[in-house]
């Protein structure tokens, strides 16, 4: 493929392992919501996400989700029922733009206390390096926010990735699942879609990608390879990218 420009990747289960996604990063969140809600929820920022967090309970609640209940007003009641919505839509793997961005600040301080620490596949950071010096940008695409993909790549068990990275984009540019997002992330890299290979575990993800005529490849880390109508790749060494020509 050589008149690919750039490289977009998902990150759980293509740059990152599934596993430190389900089993480190969703846990923590989960156990220390409640402790940066109590110290932290009167911050500018932190209003905003619990701001689009009260909407989409609202909606919820319209839409005959039957969410825990959230108390107006001040106080203890309504702290448990912001954690209560928050645990709620976890547990139903709702890709919620407050939650995700929530999700990060309590992240953000995990990295920075030590008791949270990025994981990447071994081929990421060479893939990196090998795109970058072919002249190839190297983007993420994730339902995580961008300030979590930042701290999963500054802070990784190889060392910080971040100077490979030229852009980060999340649900705030919009659903991974609707080609609209893949011509905006395009638009945002300055190329035709068509000059951007979109590489990730999910098929639905990559049918999108393709309708908005980006190239596409299924990358399947572990267990058998599924049919699948995308090419499909096990390692990013397998992506079959010459140097630009």
């Amino acid at each position: 493929m050589p008149d690919i420009r750039a490289l977009l990747l998902d990150v759980e289960g293509t740059t990152t392992p599934l596993d430190f996604v389900t089993r480190v990063l969703f846990p923590d969140a989960r156990a220390h919501v409640r402790d940066f809600l109590g110290r932290r929820a009167g911050e500018t920022p932190v209003q905003a996400d619990l701001a689009l967090l009260r909407s989409e309970h609202e909606a919820d609640a319209r839409g005959g989700q039957s969410p825990p209940p959230w108390p107006d007003g001040p106080g203890q009641a309504r702290l448990e029922g912001a954690v209560a919505y928050v645990h709620w839509l976890m547990d139903r793997d709702r890709k919620s733009t407050g939650l995700k961005s929530l999700q990060g600040k309590v992240w953000e301080e995990g990295y920075r206390a030590g008791r949270l620490r990025g994981q990447v596949y071994a081929d990421v950071p060479r893939a990196f390096a090998r795109w970058r010096a072919h002249g190839r940008d190297v983007a993420i695409f994730s339902s995580g926010s961008v300030l979590a993909q930042k701290l999963i790549f500054s802070r990784s068990d190889a060392g910080d990735l971040s100077p490979w990275i030229r852009a980060y984009f999340d649900t705030t540019t919009g659903p991974k699942r609707e080609s609209e997002s893949y011509r905006k992330i395009a638009a945002a890299l300055g190329l035709d879609p068509a000059a951007v290979l979109f590489l990730s575990d999910v098929a639905a993800e990559l049918d999108a990608a393709r309708e908005a005529t980006m190239a596409t490849a299924l990358c399947v880390r572990e267990g058998p390879t599924p049919p699948a109508s995308h090419p499909v790749i096990r390692s990013f060494d397998e992506a079959g990218l010459e140097p630009p020509a």
